[in-house]
């Protein structure tokens, strides 16, 4: 099922516009409090939105008429939400909280216990089948709370933050075992992560202030980021100033050569670099961008991070060891190849 969405809450100020295709994952990315779990609510029907519209393939989901807002039920939207906290009923079984979709559509408590064990067994968690949720770990009421999300059949499975606050075994099980089961299912995870959305996500939709502010293929978007926050997450270093000929002029004034195109002198533009792509020269060097070190960060495989206010360089100790600043002190940097610079009026 596509889903096509316009998400309006004002009163958290969001007004989110997505599409998934049928069959895909949309990953909806951005910093805390940018709007992801309001939107993630209002498709569950856990958060009333007051304005826009969602359709599930033919099936509405909330739509404005006027004015005034038409609603599905929560439980007639066969959506099916998995939260950070798994949300398990404390006084059942594992096996009993799995059935408990199948027991909702009306099945024998025979039948919707056979349909559970084969979906904990789907998901690796057949061995808790007789547990309670109070005993589990983080990672395994995580799988139980999945298992039980797929008994529910659902037409759309919505994912908030699932891996948060799972040590980084469990993630990357949990990582693996969505890999496997959201496989041609429509699905959208909410998650500050950028792993999480190479990983996972067909697409990516990136929200700011409860707007979304870039999107599209998750790769294309990733190699050419419109916005800081995505460059963070692509790893790439991210400089915004205004455009004179053949380059970005900082706040500070420092040129930062770069190449471009179409670009009025004056105008608003950025750059993404690499930061492997920047270099640490010595202060006597032409050119380049001076800069005080933040922070000297190890990053294995004899690379260090030397992160500035502005910018910063993976350099290897060999390379910057005749000239590695302390923190607190300046550096002199050197991108290079020029980067391609864009305007971010368009």
């Amino acid at each position: 099922m596509t889903l096509d969405a316009v998400v309006g809450v004002s009163s958290r100020a969001v007004k989110a516009v997505l599409h998934v295709p049928e069959g895909t994952t949309l990953a909806l990315l951005g910093p805390n409090g940018a709007g992801k779990t309001t939107v993630i609510e209002a498709l569950a029907g856990l958060t009333e939105p007051d304005s826009g519209h969602a359709t599930l393939g033919d099936a509405v989901l909330f739509s404005d008429r006027g004015g005034r807002m038409r609603l599905t039920e929560s439980r007639s939207r066969g959506i099916a939400l998995v939260t950070q906290d798994a949300a398990l009923f404390p006084h059942v079984s594992v096996l009993d909280n799995v059935a408990f979709p199948s027991r909702s559509r009306g099945n024998s408590r025979a039948d919707s216990r056979a349909d559970a064990h084969e979906w904990l067994e789907r998901v690796g968690a057949g061995h808790l089948a007789a547990r309670r949720p109070r005993t589990l770990s983080g990672g395994e009421a995580r799988r139980v709370a999945v298992a039980r999300a797929l008994a529910s059949d659902p037409r759309l499975m919505l994912l908030d933050e699932p891996f948060a606050s799972l040590d980084i075994e469990s993630a990357v099980a949990m990582r693996s075992l969505l890999r496997e089961v959201l496989k041609g299912r429509t699905a959208v995870l909410s998650t500050h992560d950028g792993l999480d959305a190479i990983d996972l996500a067909h697409t990516i939709a990136v929200l700011d202030h409860g707007i979304v502010v870039e999107g599209g293929a998750t790769s294309a978007t990733f190699e050419h980021p419109r916005t800081a926050f995505t460059a963070a997450l692509a790893g790439l270093v991210w400089l915004s100033g205004t455009w004179v000929e053949g380059a970005l002029t900082l706040a500070d004034g420092q040129l930062v050569p770069a190449i471009g195109e179409g670009l009025t002198l004056g105008a608003a533009v950025a750059v993404t670099i690499n930061p492997r792509a920047v270099k640490i020269v010595p202060p006597t060097t032409p050119g380049g961008v001076r800069d005080n070190v933040l922070a000297l960060e190890p990053r294995g495989d004899g690379i260090v991070r030397v992160r500035c206010s502005a910018l910063w360089a993976d350099v290897s100790i060999a390379e910057a060891s005749h000239f590695l600043p302390r923190v607190g002190e300046p550096a002199h940097f050197d991108v290079a190849a020029r980067p391609h610079a864009f305007s971010l009026d368009s």
